[in-house]
């Protein structure tokens, strides 16, 4: 069974390590490429886009891929709505890997916001001292606040319009509570900004947010595209994925 796995997210990673391993599965996993040393998962890898939509289908069909696992970050809404479009009406399954999204706990002094023009308004309305936890992409958003200073942290340098008055920490998680309430203190941040990305790589910051009564932007997720498998954890999708081989086994039987 050959399994196109969309994504360079933990998940993703993981998802590949199991069925890389098992008997019956040939994983092929694509990355955007938006990162320049991304952390590669086990089996063959592509780098890069398909070329939108048509372009994934044709590779799909091409490549005579049997399911395709969606295992992208959750706001990485361009490659899921492809994805979507690229195997409808095909008879490829298409199984979605979505992490469950954050839940305000008592303490907690959230803003939600739908995007990050709102995030944007909202800061500067909060405080003075922003840390920016959205990665390299969606920075200029904030460009025009110059009435801030930004403690930016993103695996890349951001590209683009940037605030005026800013600092770029180059890091990647999973970080610690101790890690994260150390910057807050130290850099005197009075507002945190994030996505909603779930799980629990980068939670630590909401923990310690919490703790220095910090409020915290949290930018809501883009809507998903419907897919045919719905799942929130590796194994669920490791369990389908098991339950389709052994039913294509038995159709070849």
């Amino acid at each position: 069974m050959r399994i196109l796995i969309l994504g360079g997210t933990r998940e993703a990673r993981e998802l590949a390590h199991i069925a890389s391993g098992e008997r019956g599965f040939e994983i092929v996993s694509s990355l955007a490429g938006r990162v320049r040393t991304p952390l590669l998962p086990e089996g063959a890898v592509r780098v890069g886009g398909f070329g939108g939509a048509e372009g994934l289908r044709d590779w799909v069909a091409a490549n005579g891929i049997d399911a395709v696992v969606d295992a992208t970050h959750p706001f990485a809404a361009t490659i899921s709505a492809n994805a979507a479009a690229a195997v409808k009406d095909s008879g490829v399954p298409l199984v979605c890997l979505r992490r469950p999204s954050w839940s305000a706990q008592t303490g907690d002094r959230w803003v939600r916001v739908p995007d990050l023009a709102a995030a944007a308004e909202a800061v500067a309305a909060l405080g003075e001292r922003v840390f920016l936890t959205i990665g390299r992409q969606g920075v200029r958003a904030f460009a025009g606040l110059g009435g801030q200073w930004f403690l930016i942290r993103a695996i890349d340098p951001p590209e683009g319009p940037l605030p005026p008055h800013r600092e770029i920490l180059l890091a990647r998680g999973p970080f610690t509570v101790e890690g994260e309430s150390r910057l807050i203190a130290q850099h005197r941040i009075d507002v945190l900004v994030g996505k909603d990305s779930g799980g629990d790589q980068t939670a630590a910051k909401l923990v310690a947010a919490r703790a220095a009564g910090v409020p915290v932007v949290v930018i809501d997720r883009p809507k998903f595209p419907e897919c045919d498998v719905l799942v929130e954890t590796v194994a669920q999708a490791r369990d389908w994925l098991r339950r389709a081989a052994a039913a294509t086994s038995g159709e070849r039987e």
